[in-house]
């Protein structure tokens, strides 16, 4: 069943690889949450100290800071004030330990209690290596709790049709492409209005991996783009099977 009232979803626990990929997967969805008073915390695994656009404007040797503080900042526009970062480096986390970085999530897990985990679906959306290790940990720190349900993103086929092609234009496929979910959808969102001009604010803050994207693609089809939210009750045990 689709999410109808965001307050449905509890205490959400959203969990992603670098900044930036919080705002772009469940930013509304966040910004939902905590407006109606519900408890919201973002974990991010790296500082995504390589991902560099203009090494003028944002030097790499000073680019995990400058990520640390736009992600606060873009937190603070969503209203999210419970952050965790992970810890572990950009680009590396296919090479984590899972026992490790699974025990850490599991860890918060028990800590918070949530209802709700968000992260990525096991493609990593944009096949980032990553991505992909996120998921992986999720799921299995998800089985060990025992605790909330596991939400990842699901694009579906009109979604990806009108939005694939461009992506994979810009580079910004980095591995295999994302598949498109057949099944039902437990949270499907989109943003108008203020919500999603607050969205577009909270990305603008992350200007270090936001900003070419948005010039490239221009302002009416950013907006297209970042404006749907959709997640899909994720089986543990279709994991395990895997």
């Amino acid at each position: 069943m689709v999410m109808r009232d965001v307050r449905e979803l509890g205490t959400i626990l959203s969990i992603w690889a670098h900044p930036d990929d919080e705002a772009y997967l469940c930013g509304g969805i966040m910004a939902m949450a905590a407006a109606a008073g519900s408890r919201v915390v973002c974990v991010t695994a790296s500082r995504g100290e390589l991902g560099v656009t203009d090494p003028t404007r944002w030097p790499p040797e000073q680019l995990a800071s400058i990520r640390e503080a736009e992600l606060a900042a873009c937190l603070r526009i969503l209203g999210v004030t419970e952050h965790r970062w992970l810890g572990y480096p950009d680009g590396g986390c296919a090479d984590v330990d899972l026992d490790t970085a699974a025990g850490q999530i599991a860890g918060m897990i028990r800590e918070l209690a949530p209802e709700t985990i968000l992260t990525f679906s096991p493609d990593g959306q944009t096949g980032h290596p990553d991505h992909i290790a996120v998921h992986r940990w999720t799921v299995e720190a998800v089985r060990r709790a025992g605790i909330g349900t596991l939400h990842v993103v699901a694009n579906t086929q009109d979604w990806l049709d009108d939005h694939l092609p461009q992506w994979i234009e810009l580079g910004a496929i980095v591995g295999d492409p994302p598949v498109a979910w057949t099944g039902p959808l437990s949270i499907d969102v989109a943003l108008t209005g203020q919500l999603l001009d607050r969205k577009l604010a909270a990305l603008a803050a992350q200007a270090s991996q936001t900003e070419a994207l948005r010039a490239v693609v221009g302002e009416e089809r950013y907006r297209e783009i970042i404006r749907i939210e959709r997640f899909a009750a994720f089986a543990l045990e279709t994991a395990r099977a895997s």
